[in-house]
């Protein structure tokens, strides 16, 4: 079973029979506690700043935040600790909670906060954390024992970082100003606030879905399905290889729309139109085909990086993000450098010949190559710390942001923007679809651990963009490990209970038929992510105004039996085979469900 998974299922249910040592509080309770604590602003060298003055003004579960100079000087202030939680949860308490960047996830405890991803904020990226506390962003849901849970999250992300620090007992809510200065007699709109309790997860995920879209509403195009180059083929991939996959997929799944080349195709990083030796340097002619076929060319992308042998570097060091002594910044110098070719510099988004470059960049790609879909990668570049920029006292996420607005406007309202490698709340509103794990890899283990990272934010799809779950893989090509068929129908079961995009990564010929069967049903995704019964993700309800699904998971390398309450009778019929499964009163049993095995089944009155 997957460890992240063993680690969940005795936080919640051998955390509850321990001896709490603190007194016994209500979540209501708990939450009112929280609403009525004092905010301080704090200053770079650790004091308060009692000239800035915070108001908050409660909108329902959701508080809107200003903070006003009263003094007569601009003051640097490095953050806001808009609220605190001391002793208001025990140090067992379950949490789950988001990254900065899209890769960092944790869970574990309040006092042993567990990496839940490979990537964290703090070891691979660099980002600082305050001594004695455990930094995590955007989103903090923690589950007591023996009461209702708590959710506290970010519902706008236009200027700062909004962050939580765990130590122990206590929380600290916290909006990173980055010691720009405050003007004297100004007043600052901060990042709004959300808390609420109840006992229902999903219930928690709807109301801040909610409260988001208030301040960022979705960009909203059709979800996307497509193939993509880079798993089967990586850098090396030709223009023989996407059209035998263009005819395979004519023939086999013609519902997969875009036809997505991944990274190798430029000359260098920071240099997307000038083609480097990949398709015989016809690349262009290769999105041509792709069009002509019937499909909607794709291509990845990543604007906001550059590496020393680009154009960009030699020519405009004027675009780059800045260091205190006013040179370009490395960003190995302040985090991780890159993957290749690094240590990579990064264009500023707030730099108007930059945003020039942007539109201009994504209007050829668009008009002049046909490109219909752009994946973004490497965005979290965009808002590495300790920059200076073009534009003074902009902030990280404004830097971000700006640069993605332009790039919205060069690729033209036809085209979908999939943010990649990103950092997560910036990207709300400015994207229309979302990776949301680390990259798929051919062996079941990934298929476990990616997994699980999608489940953790299937609540976001269709809310806040579309979900990426990653590619879906049926074939062993480059598996180092065999792959049993009941593993495949684990991992499709997975990608389609996320509701996400649906992206095939496999070499499209080489599928066995049995598997291209399971490619063909899930190539049509439902847009719904399912409703799951915990943080275990066990089983789960695809609900849908006309149709109604049940997803299951076996975690374990054992058989198991499945219990599940109804409210009514129902039959279910398997989704991938058409086979009926029995009829069902106030529960559905599903017997010695295989080890490692997940499937969907159709739930009929």
């Amino acid at each position: 079973m997957n460890k992240r998974f063993i680690l969940f299922a005795a936080l919640i249910f051998s955390f509850a029979a321990r001896a709490q040592q603190l007194p016994a509080l209500t979540s209501g309770k708990i939450v009112e506690n929280i609403k009525n604590t004092t905010a301080v602003a704090v200053l770079s060298n650790g004091q308060p700043e009692t000239s800035i003055k915070i108001a908050k003004k409660w909108q329902g579960n959701t508080c809107v935040i200003t903070i006003t100079n009263a003094s007569k000087k601009s003051v640097n202030l490095k953050e806001v600790v808009i609220f605190k939680a001391a002793k208001q949860f025990a140090p067992t308490t379950p949490i789950y909670a988001e990254g900065f960047q899209l890769l960092s996830q944790t869970g574990g405890t309040l006092e042993k906060p567990a990496d839940l991803g490979y990537y964290t904020d703090r070891s691979h990226y660099k980002l600082a954390e305050e001594q004695g506390y455990r930094t995590v962003y955007n989103v903090l849901q923690l589950m007591p024992a023996n009461s209702d849970q708590v959710l506290m999250g970010y519902a706008s992300s236009n200027r700062f970082a909004g962050k939580f620090l765990l130590s122990g007992d206590t929380i600290k809510v916290v909006e990173d100003l980055e010691n720009i200065a405050i003007p004297a007699g100004a007043t600052w709109k901060l990042e709004d606030f959300f808390i609420e309790s109840h006992n229902d997860r999903n219930r928690l995920y709807d109301d801040l879905s909610s409260a988001i879209g208030n301040n960022h509403p979705r960009l909203k195009i059709a979800e996307p399905t497509g193939w993509c180059s880079w798993i089967c083929f990586g850098p090396g991939v030709t223009s023989k290889n996407v059209s035998d996959n263009l005819k395979a997929i004519k023939a086999n799944v013609p519902s997969l729309r875009y036809i997505q080349i991944d990274d190798g195709y430029q000359a260098s990083m920071g240099d997307w139109t000038t083609i480097g030796k990949s398709f015989g340097g016809g690349i262009v002619d290769v999105l041509k085909q792709i069009k002509n076929e019937g499909f909607e060319p794709a291509i990845w992308v990543a604007p906001f990086i550059c590496d020393t042998n680009s154009s960009i570097y030699k020519q405009h060091k004027d675009w780059l993000l800045k260091d205190d002594n006013g040179r370009p910044l490395r960003s190995d110098k302040v985090g991780f450098g890159g993957w290749r070719l690094g240590p990579w510099y990064v264009l500023d988004g707030t730099n108007p010949a930059v945003q020039k470059h942007f539109e201009e960049l994504f209007r050829i790609m668009n008009k002049d190559w046909g490109v219909t879909y752009f994946k973004l990668d490497a965005n979290y570049w965009a808002t590495i710390p300790h920059a200076r920029y073009y534009r003074k006292n902009a902030t990280r996420t404004e830097a971000y942001r700006e640069g993605m607005k332009a790039i919205l406007k060069g690729a033209g309202a036809n085209s979908f923007i999939l943010g990649c490698n990103e950092p997560m709340w910036p990207s709300l509103g400015v994207v229309h679809g979302n990776r949301t794990s680390m990259d798929i890899a051919p062996d079941f283990e990934s298929f476990k651990r990616v997994g699980s990272e999608n489940l953790y934010r299937s609540w976001q799809n269709n809310k806040l963009w579309w979900n990426d779950p990653d590619c879906i893989l049926l074939t062993q090509s480059h598996s180092k490990q065999t792959i049993t068929d009941n593993q495949y129908m684990f991992h499709a079961a997975l990608i389609y209970a996320t509701g996400g995009m649906l992206l095939s990564g496999d070499d499209i010929g080489s599928i066995p038929a049995n598997r291209m069967k399971i490619l063909r049903s899930v190539a049509v995704p439902t847009g719904t992510a399912a409703r799951w019964n915990a943080n275990t993700f066990d089983y789960g309800w695809i609900i849908q105004p006309k149709s109604k699904k049940l997803v299951i998971l076996n975690w374990e390398k054992t058989p198991k039996t499945f219990t599940i309450p109804v409210d009514r009778p129902c039959k279910l019929k398997d989704f991938f085979t058409g086979q009926e499964v029995g009829t069902f009163d106030k529960r559905i049993e599903l017997k010695d469900i295989p080890g490692e095995f997940g499937n969907v089944y159709v739930v009929e009155d």
